[in-house]
């Protein structure tokens, strides 16, 4: 096991080909863990989602990856974190359709359907998303 508070990869996000690296990274340990390959690539779109609000709104930030896995589970987490603007309203942020940028408004909420576990916040000068997936390692 891994410890937590030291990731596995850390990717200093501060153009888009960053995204490119974390995207990569994370779903290379996600292969290693044994994760699928649908898993896998829900795996990496979130982390495409939350490093490319990394450019959109901060300019740069880092995303650190990290096996968390233990006896009786293979976990991923990532955390995704900027110390630009951060989000004025979290809430509103977090429900679909909703965007300051004309987009289509669904990055957040989306990468939150897409792993077992989201956890936001945001302040001026910090934001730091938190995700995680797991998977039993007695699974049939």
């Amino acid at each position: 096991m891994t410890s937590l508070s030291e990731p596995d990869a850390v990717v200093d996000i501060c153009t888009t080909a960053d995204i490119v690296v974390a995207r990569r990274l994370t779903r290379q340990l996600a292969a290693c863990l044994d994760f699928g390959s649908a898993d896998q690539t829900r795996l990496a779109t979130a982390v495409s989602e939350l490093t490319r609000n990394v450019i959109e709104y901060a300019g740069r930030g880092t995303c650190h990856i990290s096996d968390a896995s233990d006896a009786g589970f293979n976990s991923i987490m990532v955390v995704v974190e900027d110390h630009g603007p951060g989000i004025a309203n979290v809430a509103q942020a977090m429900q679909d359709g909703y965007s300051t940028s004309g987009s289509l408004g669904a990055g957040l909420p989306g990468t939150r359907r897409l792993v077992d576990s989201f956890m936001i916040e945001s302040r001026p000068g910090l934001t730091r998303v938190t995700i995680s997936m797991s998977m039993r390692k007695d699974r049939p």
